[in-house]
């Protein structure tokens, strides 16, 4: 029981000593102006489960992109180190280990995931949000404008990592395609490094999840903004 609410009854029963209102109601009118709108408790439901939600799945899939992208990448650098005046990317008498549209499939990759790991911390922050939603107090409550702007930010993330990813994704087949067209000469040259490796297919793997990645951003967002407008 709060010192203020026993000096505000002691006040009150001071100056109306025969018509003072119960403690235990003055209490319960104190907290019913106090309680939570059933709306706003939905919504901050809504936004901690589903930010939670989108949160792990994407910093799940941003870590295992991340691993495969550092493992294809360190092994594309290992072979595009040539003997001394060779042509970098190229062996004695063979053709460059990793193309031009490799190199930008990569670097287009690297982009999308760095915004796959700010679209993760983006879903934390609705979980923070909810966590402001349930305050008693409405004037430190966000309104809904906040939300809104919040979630439309969310959903520019990720769409601009996916938008970089699929740029990438792109990229890297084009050059597996060019590949897969050279392989039967290959076999007749010699020449290895015109199949497609397993470092390639690394390459596809890792933007393949960094796109649901950013798919699952944006369900969520999506979800959330559906759950605004329904209160």
């Amino acid at each position: 029981m709060s010192a203020a609410i026993l000096v505000s009854y002691a006040w009150e029963c001071l100056q109306h000593p025969v018509s003072r209102v119960p403690l235990v109601e003055i209490m319960t009118n104190r907290s019913e102006s106090y309680t939570v709108p059933a709306a706003v408790k939905r919504v901050a439901g809504a936004f901690w489960l589903t930010g939670w939600a989108s949160f792990w799945i994407q910093i799940i899939l941003a870590f295992v992109s991340a691993l495969v992208l550092l493992f294809a990448a360190s092994g594309l650098g290992a072979g595009s180190a040539g003997a001394p005046g060779q042509v970098p990317g190229q062996a004695s008498g063979q053709a460059p280990i990793a193309s031009a549209e490799t190199g930008i499939g990569l670097v287009l990759a690297i982009l999308g995931l760095l915004c796959l790991f700010a679209g993760a911390f983006w879903a934390f922050r609705y979980t923070r949000l909810s966590r402001k939603l349930k305050t008693p107090d409405s004037q430190t409550r966000p309104k809904p404008k906040d939300l809104v702007q919040a979630l439309r930010i969310g959903l520019f993330i990720n769409l601009i990592g996916m938008l970089l990813t699929i740029f990438g994704a792109q990229a890297i087949v084009g050059s597996l395609v060019g590949k897969s067209f050279s392989q039967g000469f290959a076999v007749f040259s010699g020449n290895s490094l015109r199949f497609i490796t397993p470092l390639d297919i690394f390459l596809v793997q890792s933007n393949t999840n960094t796109i649901m990645a950013h798919f699952v951003g944006l369900i969520a967002t999506l979800w959330l903004l559906q759950c605004m407008n329904r209160q």
